[in-house]
């Protein structure tokens, strides 16, 4: 392989060539699922060589169905090109923490789902360290009994996740997701061999180290054009710096890869419990305005591919229900329905919420007889309209 063609010393280093053959060392080694995550890897890597600079630390992660996808294969090429890699396999927390420096290595976690897999238990440090790790000035405190006082302990740090599956939402949202997936037949790469293949990779992260490091005061004052914005922005940022910094043809190539990764994971990605049951529950209104609790509760039930049915040991329940819906000040009302008075929810009450949380949805209201709101014994709510709902039962 090559690394950045041998420049005069009074020439810049070539940064756009540089990231030409740190991709064209993952291509050899790993197929990735598409050219687009081939630069984002890319980008990431030569980012973790500049972390003093970003307000942000994006995590990458790779995650596949199955054994046998190239994601730990992957892992091994980002741990030869990146910066001061630390890897492990199941270290404690307290290890993890007492290696972030303020010029901190690149983490890098393989088999990350036997770490946050249903199974694993007393992961709450690591994660926690992983999510507050990914923007600057977020330190955990610790009491030290033997010196009597409380440290700081800083948090900020690249890193990178291997694992069978999905990885928690909290450290999805903060990811450059990549989903690798089994070479197909006539897909080939070339074996990587450590003794042999490393060398040369760590001599290219040198020349990516070489040429960042030079530049950290422009690439930190970098204020970037985003094609997102909030948290993905955050975390996209460093990569396009970075992309904009080497220049042709990468300011093209990195915003394409936005695109494509962060539609990719909407796409396909895991939503949270709370909001799977709020984007459920337009669903089971369909056109209708108010639904009884039972009947809104048999609706959601009686999706299969739904977690509701088994949703603890008798399923979703009404307490159950109402306990997450006020997280997003979601409440039931005694409504007076054709069949009856019965405890229910409105449409309106969701609307907010949909709008805010939940994808676009089209679904017009439907219309029919208004149907008198009972407030609450004790409550004093004004009362106010509803849909007849016809047909339902308590």
């Amino acid at each position: 392989m090559t690394t950045n063609p041998a420049t005069p010393d009074d020439q810049p280093v070539n940064g756009a060539a540089l990231l030409e053959s740190l991709r064209a060392a993952l291509t050899r080694y790993v197929i990735l699922p598409s050219p687009q995550a081939a630069d984002a890897v890319a980008l990431w890597i030569a980012a973790t060589h500049a972390q003093p600079a970003w307000p942000h630390a994006p995590r990458l992660v790779i995650r596949a169905p199955e054994k046998r996808c190239g994601k730990s294969r992957l892992l091994d090429v980002v741990e030869a090109t990146c910066h001061v890699p630390f890897i492990t396999v199941n270290s404690s927390p307290a290890a993890v923490y007492r290696s972030i420096t303020d010029d901190p290595p690149t983490l890098l976690v393989d088999e990350a789902d036997t770490i946050f897999g249903a199974k694993a238990d007393g992961n709450e440090d690591l994660r926690g360290l992983l999510n507050a790790g990914h923007q600057r000035n977020r330190p955990a405190k610790r009491y030290d009994a033997n010196a009597n006082r409380v440290e700081s302990i800083p948090t900020f740090a690249m890193a990178a996740l291997a694992g069978i599956g999905a990885m928690p939402d909290t450290i999805e949202d903060r990811a450059v997701v990549i989903r690798m997936r089994r070479r197909a037949p006539g897909e080939t790469v070339s074996p990587f061999r450590h003794k042999r293949d490393r060398q040369p990779l760590r001599q290219l992260a040198t020349d990516l180290n070489t040429w960042l490091r030079a530049d950290l005061n422009t690439l930190e004052a970098a204020e970037p054009a985003m094609p997102v914005e909030d948290r993905a922005a955050d975390t996209w940022e460093p990569l396009v710096v970075v992309a904009d910094h080497a220049g042709a043809p990468w300011p093209e190539r990195a915003r394409a890869a936005v695109l494509a990764l962060t539609a990719d994971a909407d796409d396909n990605g895991q939503m949270s419990t709370r909001l799977r049951l709020l984007t459920d529950c337009r669903t089971a209104f369909g056109a209708e305005t108010a639904l009884p609790t039972a009947v809104l509760l048999d609706r959601l039930k009686a999706d299969p591919e739904a977690p509701w049915g088994d949703y603890g040991p008798n399923g979703l329940t009404a307490m159950k229900l109402g306990t997450i819906l006020r997280e997003y000040e979601i409440r039931s009302d005694t409504i007076r329905f054709q069949s009856g008075q019965a405890k229910g929810y409105r449409r309106a009450d969701f609307t907010d919420a949909w709008a805010r949380y939940c994808p676009a949805d089209d679904t017009p209201p439907g219309n029919a007889e208004p149907a008198t709101v009972l407030p609450m014994p004790g409550v004093g709510r004004t009362s106010r309209t509803s849909l007849n709902t016809a047909g339902q039962t308590r």
